[in-house]
C-alpha cells in the first residue's frame, strides 16, 4: 500500500506540472503594427545617434563610489574610472547602471539622462533580485522544492513590484543554470539538478518579474542566466571550465533557457565560464547559433560582471581592444562594468575591424527592450506609492505561506541516519 500511494502521489505531481507547462502560454505577442513602430522607433534613433552614443548603449557602468565595500573586496578587478557616474550618463556614455539601490540616486540619474543627455534615452537600473527585494522569500531552491510553480510566480511578482517601486527596472534573474554537484556554491539560485522542473520555474519566474509581456506596469525586465552550463563547473568550484557533450548541453542545461525564452524574457545573461575550451562570453556558437538561431531569443545580451575584460585573462584574447572584438562578435550586446566596450570599441570602428553596422545591429535589441518597457514614456518610478508597496502586509502574507510550503521534512527510516 506503502509503494502504492507513493506511485499515486508521484503521478499527481507529474501530471499537475505538465498541466502547470502546457497552460503556461507565452507572453501576448506584439503585433506586427507595434513591431514596426518599435522597429521605426529604433530607426529614428539610430539615425540621429554619434558613434560613441551607441557605444554608450552597449556600456552598463558600475554604481562604485557607492559602494565603497564591494571596492575593497574586488580590488584589482574593478575598473579604473576618472569619469563620474553622472559625466558618463550625461555624455551619453551610459546604457545601464548596476549596483546600487538608492531610488534618489537612481531618480537623479535618470533625471539626468532624460534632461541633460543630448539623445534622452533612458537608463535600465539592473540588480540582483533574486529571492525578494523589501520582502524576503525562500530561495529559489526551496521555491523549487515546492514543485508549484504559481507559488514562484506569485513570489517574484511581488519582488518585481517592490524593486520596482524603487527604481530598478531590471533585474539578474532567474538563475536557471542545472546543478548536480553538490560542492557548487550557487546551487542555491537555481532549481536544482532536473531540467524539467527547472524549466517550469524558469517560466513562472519570468512571468512573476516581467507580467505577460515587457511594459506591464509595475513589473522589471528579466535576465536569465548564466548561458550556458555554468552549474557543470569542474569540482564545482564557481568560475571553472566545463566539458559538457552536445547530447548533454541540449537536454539537460538548455532546457530552463529555452523556458525562460519562450515566456519571453527580455534578456540573457552569458556565463564567466570556458565551455569546451571556448569562454562563454566570446562564443559564437553559443551566443549565435544556438541561442539567437535555435532558442529563437530576440533581446540582448548582457556579460556577467567583468566577463568581457576578463577573456584577456581566459588566454582567448590577446587585449582589451581584442577582447571588445571577440565579446561583440560573438554576439554580447552590453558590457556589464569592465568598460571595455567604451574604452575599445570606437578605435575598432575608426581603423575597419568592425562596421557601424554591427555597432548598430548590438544596439538594435537594447533600445527595443527600453522601447517595449515603455521607458521612454515613463522613466521614473512613482516615489507617492512607493512606502506602500514596499509595505504592503500582503507580501509578507505571500512570503510567510511561501515559507511553509517550502519546508522539507525527511524521515529516518529504519533508523538509517543518526
Amino acid at each position: 500500500m506503502l509503494n502504492t500511494r507513493s506511485n499515486t502521489q508521484r503521478t499527481i505531481v507529474i501530471l499537475l506540472l505538465a498541466f502547470a507547462l502546457s497552460s503556461s502560454s507565452a507572453p501576448a505577442q506584439v503585433s506586427s503594427a507595434s513591431g514596426q513602430q518599435v522597429n521605426a522607433r529604433v530607426n529614428g534613433l539610430l539615425s540621429r545617434m554619434t558613434l560613441q552614443e551607441k557605444i554608450g548603449q552597449l556600456t552598463q557602468v558600475g554604481a562604485l563610489d557607492l559602494k565603497l565595500d564591494q571596492r575593497k573586496e574586488l580590488g584589482d578587478l574593478l575598473p579604473e574610472d576618472s569619469v563620474s557616474i553622472e559625466d558618463h550618463v550625461r555624455r551619453g556614455e551610459a546604457g545601464s547602471i548596476l549596483w546600487t539601490t538608492d531610488p534618489v540616486f537612481i531618480s537623479n540619474l535618470q533625471h539626468v539622462a532624460m534632461e541633460e543627455s543630448r539623445m534622452k534615452i533612458p537608463l535600465l537600473f539592473g540588480f540582483d533580485v533574486i529571492h525578494g527585494f523589501r520582502t524576503i522569500s525562500p530561495v529559489p531552491l526551496a521555491m523549487a522544492a515546492t514543485w508549484d510553480p504559481d507559488l514562484a510566480e506569485n513570489a517574484q511578482s511581488v519582488a518585481a513590484q517592490e524593486a520596482s517601486a524603487g527604481g530598478i527596472n531590471w533585474t539578474f534573474g532567474p538563475m536557471v543554470d542545472i546543478a548536480r554537484d553538490a560542492r557548487w556554491g550557487r546551487i542555491v539560485e537555481g532549481a536544482g539538478e532536473d531540467p524539467y522542473l527547472g524549466a517550469a520555474m524558469a517560466r513562472a519566474q519570468v512571468r512573476g518579474f516581467q507580467g505577460q509581456q515587457l511594459g506591464t506596469p509595475g513589473r522589471v525586465v528579466g535576465s536569465v542566466k548564466h548561458f550556458a552550463g555554468y552549474g557543470a563547473a569542474e569540482g564545482g568550484r564557481d568560475y571553472d571550465g566545463a566539458y559538457i557533450p552536445e547530447e548533454h548541453l541540449r537536454n539537460v542545461y538548455l532546457p530552463p533557457f529555452k523556458a525562460a525564452i519562450d515566456a519571453g524574457v527580455g534578456t540573457v545573461m552569458s556565463a564567466y565560464l570556458d565551455l569546451n575550451d571556448v569562454p562563454a562570453s566570446g562564443n559564437r556558437f553559443l551566443l549565435r547559433d544556438v541561442l539567437r538561431r535555435d532558442l529563437g531569443f530576440k533581446g540582448f545580451v548582457v556579460s556577467d560582471a567583468m566577463a568581457v575584460r576578463d577573456l584577456e585573462t581566459h588566454g582567448f584574447a590577446r587585449d582589451p581592444q581584442d577582447a571588445a572584438f571577440r565579446s561583440l562578435t560573438a554576439g554580447v550586446n552590453m558590457d556589464m562594468a569592465s568598460l571595455t566596450y567604451l574604452r575599445n570599441l570606437e578605435s575598432l570602428v575608426q581603423s575597419g575591424k568592425l562596421s557601424v553596422t554591427q555597432i548598430d545591429d548590438a544596439v538594435r535589441p537594447v533600445l527595443e527592450v527600453k522601447i517595449r518597457m515603455g521607458l521612454f514614456e515613463h522613466p521614473y518610478a512613482d516615489s507617492s506609492t512607493a512606502e506602500s508597496i514596499l509595505n504592503d502586509p500582503e507580501h509578507r502574507k505571500l512570503a510567510r505561506i511561501a515559507a511553509q510550503r517550502t519546508m522539507v521534512l525527511l524521515r529516518n527510516e529504519n533508523s538509517r541516519c543518526l
